[in-house]
């Protein structure tokens, strides 16, 4: 019961930020769940209630979707998240944890320091590829994307839209690879049902705030989503 209502607090503001943002749930919501569960259990609920806030969110901003992008993410998420299912069969889980929490402190560091970087097809793919890396591996899709989009100062409600339908492909994707190579059981299924109701509660604050957030206040929303991650981490992870 105690670590229900930790996973309770940790999903309602992840999936505030998920709703808020377009890209909070996983970052936030993965890392604090393997406080609770074993990884590959706080993997699938992640990306269980991923897909599900993905299905309730995209009908209502898929207007606002760069169609181009999307394509191009997906196209480049399809040659990473073989990989990646491979990663999370065979490779120590938390050596991956380490080198993704050093490469998010620090590109967060250029971020803030203002680094930017010129939007290209090229690295359109690559983000894409390296987010279907992270997708099917550790569940975590967030940091290329998020990482690449604020460097190269992609107008906030386009971010949103286009990461939330890229989720709901390459996290089904994901989903279906790891019960097909991977384990699942009847327990994450009933916890991540249980997660469902603060789930929709957060999704329903976070569109709400999302009215009020500008552009600066966004940008340093991710900033600290990003430190506090990659902190978190590395610290779980040493």
């Amino acid at each position: 019961m105690e670590s229900i209502l930790i996973a309770s607090m940790i999903v309602l503001f992840a999936s505030m930020l998920q709703a808020c943002t377009g890209f909070g749930f996983s970052i936030m919501a993965t890392p604090f769940l393997l406080f609770i569960y074993a990884p590959q259990v706080a993997i699938q609920i992640n990306i269980i209630l991923s897909i599900l806030i993905s299905i309730f969110i995209v009908p209502k901003i898929y207007k606002e979707v760069d169609r181009r992008l999307l394509l191009l993410l997906v196209k480049g998420s399809i040659i990473g998240a073989p990989i990646g299912i491979g990663i999370y069969l065979f490779l120590d889980v938390q050596v991956l944890k380490i080198i993704i929490s050093l490469l998010i402190l620090a590109l967060t560091l250029l971020l803030i320091l203002k680094f930017t970087v010129k939007q290209t097809t090229g690295k359109d793919l690559t983000s894409g590829g390296l987010s279907g890396l992270l997708t099917t591996s550790i569940g975590m899709p967030g940091p290329p994307l998020l990482l690449y989009f604020s460097g190269a100062r992609i107008e906030k409600s386009v971010l949103r839209s286009t990461t939330l339908t890229f989720y709901l492909f390459i996290y089904v994707v994901a989903l279906v690879m790891q019960i097909t190579f991977g384990s699942t059981n009847i327990d994450i299924w009933i916890t991540s049902l249980i997660l469902l109701p603060v789930t929709v509660l957060g999704m329903f604050l976070g569109q709400r705030l999302f009215r009020y957030i500008n552009q600066r206040v966004f940008q340093i929303i991710t900033y600290v989503i990003l430190a506090v991650t990659g902190v978190h981490l590395l610290v779980s992870s040493i």
